[in-house]
């Protein structure tokens, strides 16, 4: 496969997962801004949702005071936003128009209609009518666009590209989503001392799994009472939670194997001494050395990771 083509199906499939991203965080910002709280506290979650992206410098230059109905048109309808909903949805339309031929009708469908039927609701005002139903409309179209992939295109190097993009851009969110939020936890992150603070921990905690699907996977594996280490543990440890650290990781993992040659051979030890790093670590021994610290360095080798498979695969230009 040309390494224009791989690259293009990289980062559709990325953009595309980033716009399901921002909606989650966007709809569990929204839903958690409507409980009882004060100002400041619902400012400072706001501030979150900026700071995950490191758009809080952007956003200030902007539009200067963090405003709910700000952020929400900054994050979802601004185009030069690069992490907002509209840009990543025509940014992953774009990738895929220049690569139609290796789509089939449905994939390359989705994504145009995705795109055409995003302008249509923005300039009907559903976004400031009901948030939540544009960002549930989001999630969909997401969900669609992978499941039109996985379960249409021919098993071969072009979805092979696309779901290393998507599984890539889920790690990096999921790792930059634990660090603000444990940063932004209302107690000190290991138990409050208040009846308050308990209320507080329970409905942080329980957005941060909301934001990622996973308040019902919580429940299931654990049966108990939500905290922060165990959030944390199914975040990054366990390789049956869809969008933990793990599982993106044994994913890149797999699809890097499909694409096995000798350019890619550094490539792949780089990406087993991460999924190995996951395997077999313990949540206390990450708590211990700190989480912030464990989160930055997984960071920065996901990026490298990623840096590396443009650098074996795909255009050397690309960022």
């Amino acid at each position: 496969m040309l390494s224009r083509t791989a690259d293009h199906l990289f980062w559709m499939a990325r953009y595309t997962e980033r716009a399901e991203n921002t909606a989650r965080m966007l709809d569990v910002n929204h839903q958690s801004a409507l409980l009882p709280q004060s100002a400041d506290v619902a400012a400072l979650g706001w501030q979150g949702l900026l700071s995950i992206s490191d758009l809080l410098p952007a956003y200030t230059a902007r539009h200067g005071e963090v405003a709910p109905a700000k952020v929400l048109d900054f994050m979802a309808k601004d185009p030069a936003n690069p992490w907002s909903i509209v840009a990543c949805l025509q940014a992953a339309r774009e990738n895929a128009r220049a690569v139609r031929g290796a789509l089939n009708t449905e994939a390359w469908e989705i994504q145009n209609q995705t795109w055409l039927e995003v302008h249509r609701l923005l300039a009907s005002g559903a976004l400031e009518s009901d948030p939540a139903h544009f960002f549930e409309w989001v999630k969909f179209r997401s969900h669609l666009s992978r499941g039109a992939t996985v379960g249409t295109m021919l098993q071969d190097e072009a979805l092979h590209f696309m779901r290393l993009g998507m599984f890539l851009e889920r790690a990096d969110n999921t790792a930059r989503l634990l660090d603000v939020k444990f940063h932004a936890a209302p107690s000190d992150g290991w138990g409050a001392a208040t009846a308050q603070d308990q209320d507080h921990d329970y409905y942080h905690w329980s957005a941060v799994l909301l934001s990622v699907s996973g308040f019902e996977t919580y429940r299931k594996v654990y049966r108990d009472v939500i905290t922060p280490e165990r959030v944390a543990e199914l975040l990054i440890l366990r390789a049956d939670m869809p969008r933990s650290l793990h599982a993106c990781l044994q994913e890149v993992m797999g699809h890097l194997g499909m694409l096995d040659g000798s350019p890619s051979a550094e490539t792949q030890r780089h990406a087993g001494q991460l999924l190995a790093h996951l395997k077999f670590m313990r949540i206390d021994e990450i708590f211990t050395n700190g989480l912030h610290a464990y989160l930055t360095q997984f960071l920065e080798r996901v990026n490298d990771l990623g840096a590396r498979i443009s650098r074996d695969f795909l255009v050397p230009s690309a960022v």
